[in-house]
């Protein structure tokens, strides 16, 4: 989100699938985490066989000294077991997920590995250590969410069949029953648009690119980064088709798509008599438009809409639908807000009577001022109690809408705005308003917990914390749990390293902000906030936590996730450093200074260049890999050209060369650090010098122009970069903080 602020009975996996609906099923889900009817989603396995097969995958070697139980809820809860039984590990739960918890609590607690998204620890102890008292644990919550409309752009947008494999065995080991699941809504769109006597090419003006899809979704903009090729549909149709498959095997309940009432511009030209709302410009793009509520036409496109959805993909029941997200409703009248929820779940439960809608609470966070008492009363009091379900994205509403005036809420936190790549996030300040939710005696329905990232981040410790919270609510000293969490992660223990987590808990763990510096902000003698989003602690200690890592790499040196750390700590140490550079650039030119001006830009390219070069060292890093991975979905030259515009785009101007929204997905990769932002940050002190020489001001605006142009025409550049790592990482990160260390801990920080 921009911050100015998205039967299934198979015969052969992937090919052949039955709607749910068209068969007998129970009530929704009260709570089991697997959604009802999951075990005949997607998959005849049995929740012990998904469990097994989720094993073979990620620990394939454990698998024979591993027995699976099914066990009951306790009082609608999910729960796991584990103990020790003839010589075997025997993992329990409730669901395929339940058990698949229970067998990550094994290996953290008790083999201490770690799986988690960056880096896995798998350094299995002999003998495997025994259960010593029988573990059981209920989960506090029903609900476990997890996922935001913007991470399918962010981090999503080009992923293929074996990334999402990867990250559904994840949410399974760490609890998560409630994906957001809203891959292949395009398909559903064509199907609903051909329904409704749209051409292609009218369709074609609606549906964004690839990695603009969720912004359509959640109708911020039509078409940009278009047109979208038939191709990718089809494709994505399959594989949409295998992630509900195995989330469902896995005992999740997907949330699929709602309507929204947002539609193609075309409908105003097919029904002329239909009453539509124009919404207001988005981020700078043109208004999308809007079935008025009250049209009969808007309950029957919603009900076309989970029909056709359901047709391709079936359901587990449960629809996200975030009408006027980021936008300004038309109007402010709560009979019209009324007429809007009554619709929005009209349109669902027209379709599927067994329908729950879950709205994210941005609203509330987004357009505050607009969304007083009797406009959310209005909203919420038209429909039913049991058939709304509100995600909290912090700022703790609940306390400030009456726990969302009854209805059942999850609490959840949002973090990675942009999927910028940052170190860092309130660890305290998410545990405290955890527990102070869980506490609360106006708490209300809460009944769930959550992540609503707007990409995967790149910070482990953020993501295994609130993951976390999906089986705990026991979490109070966050210093304690870090140290276990360490303990997990790297497998061993040291002083130092404890010492460097407490640096850490203290700087970058001690704020919520990004803390990426100057290197990908546009340059400018008067940058906008948002380029320049800064870390407000001591580099000083950051750059002591990354000494410390790196004085225990003779024993950590070959732990694929503590070679991660150590160069995303150096990483951000170096990239906060850059702010004093362009401070002594900008007294430079104030001063006329040329030769102080050059030294200080030579300075700030040679950290840039030094940066891009210890990024290289690790995967996660790498512009190469997000490229290859929009390309590979092409079937022709001028799809691969089409969806590498779209990648590029989107981590650097986001939208046209004038785009409000540059920056927002900014990335500190291999190769974009080095070949956009430094060049960048060449031309500007070429023309700040060129105006010194001349004897003349710096032209601000004329230099904001030329890199616009400058920009547009690298995201339509087709240069190859490398997939894969290159370099030692310890051995890079150790050279260059001893380069800098000076440097970094005399200097204030940002």
């Amino acid at each position: 989100m921009w911050q100015t602020r998205i039967v299934v009975f198979w015969v052969v996996l992937g090919t052949v699938f039955v709607a749910k609906a068209d068969i007998n099923l129970p009530a929704p889900p009260s709570g089991t985490g697997g959604g009802t009817g999951a075990s005949l989603a997607g998959s005849p396995l049995g929740a012990e066989d998904a469990a097994r097969g989720l094993v073979r995958r990620v620990v394939p070697g454990l698998l024979d000294r591993l027995d699976f139980e099914v066990i009951p809820q306790e009082n609608g809860l999910d729960v796991f077991e584990l103990e020790s039984r003839e010589g075997k590990i025997v993992c329990r739960g409730s669901s395929a997920g339940a058990i698949c918890s229970a067998f990550n609590w094994y290996l953290e607690h008790y083999c201490r590995c770690q799986v988690s998204w960056l880096g896995d620890q798998l350094d299995l102890p002999e003998p495997l250590p025994a259960v010593g008292v029988k573990v059981r644990r209920v989960s506090p919550h029903q609900y476990r969410y997890w996922l935001n409309y913007c991470a399918f752009s962010y981090s999503l947008a080009f992923w293929h069949w074996p990334a999402w494999e990867r990250f559904i065995d994840w949410m399974a080991l760490h609890g998560v029953n409630m994906p957001l699941a809203i891959t292949g809504q395009e398909a559903t769109w064509r199907a609903v648009g051909r329904r409704f006597g749209l051409t292609d090419a009218e369709l074609a003006e609606f549906l964004p690119g690839p990695a603009y899809l969720p912004f359509g979704w959640m109708g911020c903009l039509d078409g940009w980064g278009g047109p979208l090729p038939a191709s990718w549909i089809d494709q994505h149709i399959d594989l949409q088709k295998r992630i509900l498959a195995r989330q469902r095997e896995l005992g999740m309940t997907p949330v699929l798509q709602g309507f929204t009432g947002h539609v193609p511009a075309a409908f105003r030209d097919k029904f002329p008599a239909a009453k539509f709302r124009e919404l207001p410009k988005w981020g700078g793009f043109a208004g999308t438009t809007f079935i008025d509520p009250a049209d009969p036409l808007f309950l029957e496109v919603g009900r076309a809409f989970i029909e056709e959805q359901t047709r391709l993909y079936g359901t587990d029941h449960y629809y996200a639908s975030d009408t006027f997200i980021e936008m300004m409703p038309p109007s402010d009248d709560p009979a019209f807000l009324a007429g809007m929820g009554r619709s929005v779940y009209g349109a669902m439960s027209a379709a599927d009577p067994q329908a729950r809608w879950l709205m994210m609470g941005w609203i509330f966070i987004n357009n505050a001022r607009f969304w007083q008492p009797p406009q959310t009363k209005a909203l919420f009091g038209a429909v039913p109690d049991d058939r709304l379900i509100l995600i909290e994205m912090g700022g703790d509403k609940y306390l400030e809408t009456e726990a969302y005036y009854g209805k059942p809420w999850i609490w959840a936190t949002i973090r990675n705005y942009g999927n910028v790549v940052q170190l860092g996030g309130d660890l305290r300040h998410i545990v405290s308003h955890a527990n102070q939710a869980m506490a609360s005696s106006r708490r209300g329905r809460l009944c769930g917990s959550g992540a609503i990232m707007e990409g995967l981040g790149y910070d482990p410790a953020v993501f295994e914390l609130v993951a976390d919270l999906n089986w705990r609510d026991d979490i109070t000293d966050v210093e304690a749990w870090l140290m276990d969490f360490i303990r997990h992660r790297y497998g061993r223990e040291s002083e130092r390293m404890s010492e460097a987590w407490k640096e850490l808990l203290t700087s970058a763990y001690a704020q919520s902000g990004a803390g990426d510096g100057t290197v990908c902000m546009r340059p400018s003698l008067k940058p906008r906030r948002r380029g320049r989003t800064l870390a407000n602690y001591d580099n000083a200690a950051l750059a002591r936590a990354a000494r410390l890592m790196l004085d225990v790499s003779g024993d950590y040196g070959k732990v694929d996730t503590y070679r991660y750390d150590v160069v995303n700590v150096v990483r951000q140490t170096l990239a906060n450093s850059a702010r004093p550079l362009y401070d002594e650039i900008v007294r430079a030119y104030t001063d006329k200074d040329r030769r102080r001006l050059e030294a200080a830009g030579t300075r700030l390219c040679e950290l840039i260049s030094d940066v891009d070069t210890l990024l290289g060292t690790r995967r996660e890093f790498l512009l190469g890999g997000w490229l290859a991975d929009a390309k590979r979905w092409a079937t022709t030259e001028d799809e691969a050209r089409r969806y590498e515009w779209n990648a590029r785009t989107q981590i650097t101007l986001w939208g046209p060369p004038d785009s409000r929204l540059d920056g927002y997905a900014r990335k500190h990769w291999a190769g974009l650090v080095a070949d956009f932002y430094r060049e960048r940050w060449r031309l500007f002190l070429r023309r700040m010098d060129e105006a010194l020489a001349a004897g003349r001001a710096f032209d601000g605006d004329a230099f904001e122009k030329e890199c616009q142009t400058w920009d547009d025409g690298w995201t339509r550049s087709t240069n190859a970069y490398p997939v894969e790592p290159a370099g030692d990482s310890v051995a890079i990160a150790g050279q260059l903080l001893a380069k800098y260390w000076d440097e970094l801990t005399t200097r204030p920080g940002p």
